[in-house]
């Protein structure tokens, strides 16, 4: 009888090697080819490095195109973001425009009359007072009676911001704020008497008492001011600060250098509104003015509320009035807050500034806060012409 088939041993059977593990048996290179391989990756990565460079030098040799200026609504005007256009040229544009946004309601600042005759027939100009960022201020005569008038001339290529008028003109937000302010009535601001576009720029004609120091050159030809003195010349700031913001109207850089002081009668006057803004109740993202007097949430956040900014301002001028210097002159000191007053300083003016300067700007105080202050309230000697003189 025939033997059956031996049945093969039990145990594992032997794993036949998947097409895949065969692909990767298969797939094992040398290590020449792997430094191929890595090579021609690594080339890869550089090229592409290169191209990208190279592109963006290529863009940034090419010539930008200039930025056009910004504009800034006015009350009861339209804003446009085109810069302005020489004389008949701009008229014809906005002829063939037809009307402008905003035109059937009045403007801020009135058109320029065409039959105007120019600037040199109605002012004489005379030497240079100051210049700075905004523009370059000379002492002038009105040649109709001789009155002395400052003319500021503003240069077009400094002009960052613009206002129009209803009649389609761009002018500099600078003049408009000033029309804003300027009201016979009130005389804490210069009057912006007259104003004309030159070839160069726009050349704005304003009042000058005849005898007239700024604050800074006041107060540092004696080294420090009285507290009644002091108390007088800031009520005056506070009076002009509150009656611009009545008109709308942030000034942004008020400091010793940016008030006029009438050494005849004491009066104290608001200038120079080239950082000034419209003003609003959102927050600003763009600082204008001196950094010195820049509030502390303006250098940790980069941003800022208008009015408690300006009382921050306010707090500083004060501070060195009486004190004769600055409290802060670098970032870190502005964020560290640290005050010191000589001892001639009253407890009451202290109290004040320290209230102005508080590191919140939610516990400063308003400007009503301000005038009804007990120091406020003291007797002041600004008009006394015999505290006037060093």
């Amino acid at each position: 009888m025939p033997r059956p088939a031996r049945r093969p041993s039990a145990g594992p059977p032997r794993a036949r090697p998947c097409p895949a593990r065969r692909g990767s048996a298969s797939a094992v290179l040398s290590p020449y080819r792997l430094w191929r391989r890595w090579k021609s990756r690594l080339l890869w990565c550089w090229r592409s490095i290169a191209v990208f460079w190279l592109g963006l030098a290529r863009a940034l040799a090419q010539p930008r195109p200039r930025p056009r200026p910004r504009t800034k609504p006015l009350p009861r005007s339209a804003a446009g973001p085109e810069p302005p256009q020489p004389g008949a040229a701009r008229q014809a544009a906005a002829r063939r425009a037809g009307r402008c946004p905003g035109q059937k309601s009045g403007s801020a600042v009135p058109p320029a009359r065409v039959e105007k005759p120019p600037l040199e027939q109605l002012y004489r100009q005379g030497p240079l007072l100051g210049s700075g960022g905004c523009g370059s201020v000379y002492s002038g005569t009105r040649l109709a009676d001789g009155a002395p008038v400052a003319i500021k001339r503003v240069s077009r290529e400094r002009i960052s911001e613009w206002a129009r008028l209803r009649n389609g003109a761009l002018v500099p937000l600078e003049l408009a704020l000033l029309w804003m302010v300027s009201r016979p009535g009130f005389r804490g601001v210069v009057r912006l008497l007259d104003w004309f576009e030159v070839p160069e720029g726009f050349a704005l004609v304003m009042e000058r008492p005849q005898r007239c120091q700024d604050l800074w050159y006041f107060l540092h030809q004696r080294r420090f001011l009285t507290e009644p003195v002091a108390r007088g010349l800031f009520r005056q700031v506070l009076e002009a600060v509150r009656h611009c913001s009545s008109r709308g109207v942030l000034h942004r850089d008020i400091k010793a250098q940016n008030v006029l002081v009438d050494l005849a009668t004491g009066e104290a006057k608001l200038i120079d509104f080239g950082c000034g803004a419209i003003l609003q109740d959102t927050i600003y993202t763009r600082m204008s003015g001196t950094p010195e007097y820049s509030p502390p949430e303006w250098i940790l956040f980069g941003c800022y509320h208008g009015q408690p900014a300006t009382i921050w301002s306010l707090g500083i001028l004060l501070y060195e009035l009486v004190c004769g210097h600055l409290p802060f002159h670098t970032k870190e000191d502005i964020v560290r807050g640290q005050l010191v007053f000589p001892p001639r300083v009253s407890q009451e003016c202290q109290h004040l500034i320290r209230w102005c300067l508080s590191m919140d700007p939610t516990h400063r105080p308003c400007l009503e806060d301000l005038f009804e202050h007990s120091w406020l309230q003291e007797p002041c000697l600004a008009q006394e012409t015999a505290e006037m003189h060093p």
